[in-house]
């Protein structure tokens, strides 16, 4: 395999335009071939896994668990991903048309992944029945787009089987949610997720209010009233900012100096200085100057937490007073390593709880993203883990419950600020190193710096099978 990397990175680069667009082509091909191989070599590894559990004594019901996550280690993806990954390479066993399209490079993984995903509701038989008869192997889906592909596959799964895919419609009202992601230039996507019903009523609302604010005489923009519109009705004030507490962490020099070092708001991520100043200062009155007086005449090292909490509203759009306050956490200077908190309990305490979630600001696992769900022991409690920052960690649920499978582990080690060691099944490990807070100039400023030390021996991989119960206190919700 490495020497098949070495040959294809030293293909020099063709001289006119159509040899480059060969190449184009053929690395394309190459790499959904590596994808399509990567599927089965995933299938493959399932069985594998799957054997030695049942082989140690683990419940049918609980064999395959944590394949998705090393899958995704592997790959350097999320778990959540890992495990849509394991699923489509299961899937793509019922599937034979599908699969020699995808590994013949006539579809790549996205669009195998659409044909997978939209026969999920359908029975083995019925899905290799779509499958044959869509035939995407001898070309039948050759040039259509993301649309044409979901559209052809809808309807062959409908005339397959009905009442299954009306049942899915009907379980999808279920799946109703609200997502937030960061979008450039501090800015958001609030995305909602709606029955088609309530999204259009809520859509036509917003539209039908911004039309009559416009036709009487408001300068905003049609889509800038719609936006203000929903934050007012969701949070009820003018502005959206009452009431609500933002968390942001940013140096004293940043708020108190005019330094151009950048925060970090939790829930989005790195915003510029001044954004930051001016959301603190120039929106704040009251509380908010007693609290800066008494930042400027402390020590000055380390970051602030500033929360901007509620306050009353002035009566115009967009102002209200807020009440501010202020948290000192304070850095290492070398590291920006914050200053550890140790507790004799169980269970995290409150403020260790906010220590371990601001220091580590997303799922600690390599690649994973998503929100702190749980605070985890990293060495557990009844192995007489202690209950410290040292020995803690923020991680998404799906994270904890993996990591509290047999065959995993984790430890402290030393590193330039916190960091973790994990070791998967197989005997690969993986570190993670907690994100460098505002003010830290360090050389690898990446959400977690993830070093993929290779693999160790596994010894005595299952050596008995032991049911693991997570204290409620490590599942903060």
């Amino acid at each position: 395999m490495a020497d098949a990397l070495r040959i294809l990175a030293s293909v020099p680069v063709a001289v006119d335009g159509p040899g480059m667009i060969d190449q184009i082509r053929q690395l394309e091909d190459a790499k959904i071939l590596a994808a399509a191989r990567q599927a089965e070599i995933t299938v493959a590894f399932d069985l594998q896994q799957r054997r030695e559990q049942a082989a140690a004594g683990v419940p049918a019901d609980e064999q395959g668990a944590g394949v998705g996550a090393q899958v995704a280690l592997a790959r350097r993806e999320s778990p959540a991903r890992g495990g849509r990954l394991l699923g489509l390479a299961k899937a793509l066993r019922e599937m034979p048309c599908t699969f020699e399209a995808f590994r013949s490079g006539r579809l790549n993984e996205w669009r195998t992944t659409l044909l997978v995903k939209e026969t999920v509701c359908l029975s083995v038989e019925d899905r290799k029945a779509v499958d044959e008869e869509l035939a995407a192997d001898t070309g039948s889906l050759d040039g259509f787009g993301d649309r044409a592909i979901i559209a052809a596959v809808r309807a062959a799964a409908y005339r397959r089987d009905p009442s299954s895919v009306a049942k899915r419609a009907s379980h999808a009202v279920t799946e109703r949610t609200v997502s937030l992601r960061p979008a450039p230039d501090t800015m958001t996507y609030l995305t909602a997720l709606l029955p088609v019903a309530q999204g259009v009523a809520a859509y036509a609302s917003l539209t039908r209010d911004a039309d009559s604010l416009r036709s009487s005489g408001d300068e905003r923009s049609k889509g800038q009233i719609m936006a203000d519109s929903l934050v007012e009705r969701v949070t009820g004030a003018p502005g959206g900012i009452t009431g609500i507490d933002i968390q942001l962490v940013m140096t004293d020099r940043t708020l108190l100096q005019g330094d151009s070092e950048p925060a970090r708001l939790t829930g989005y991520g790195t915003v510029p200085a001044h954004w930051a100043r001016e959301t603190i200062l120039n929106r704040s009155t009251g509380p908010a100057a007693a609290g800066m007086a008494a930042l400027a005449a402390g020590s000055g090292s380390g970051c602030t937490d500033a929360g901007v909490g509620s306050g009353t509203d002035s009566g115009s759009r967009g102002q209200q007073e807020l009440s501010v306050w202020l948290r000192r956490l304070y850095t290492a200077p070398s590291t920006g390593e914050l200053v550890a908190m140790d507790s004799k309990a169980r269970f995290f305490p409150p403020r260790l709880r906010r220590f371990l979630q601001v220091r580590d600001d997303t799922c600690r696992t390599p690649y994973c993203d998503a929100p702190i769900r749980h605070d985890d022991h990293i060495i557990p409690w009844h192995n007489d883990g202690p209950t410290t920052a040292g020995n803690g960690q923020g991680l998404c649920e799906a994270c904890n419950h993996t990591k509290e499978a047999p065959g995993w582990s984790a430890k402290p080690v030393p590193g330039p600020r916190h960091t973790v060691e994990l070791r998967t099944p197989t005997g690969h490990t993986y570190r993670s190193t907690a994100p460098p807070l505002p003010g830290t100039a360090l050389p690898m400023a990446a959400k977690h710096s993830v070093q993929v030390l290779g693999r160790v021996a596994p010894r005595n991989l299952w050596p008995q099978r032991r049911r693991v119960l997570i204290p409620s206190g490590e599942r903060a919700q």
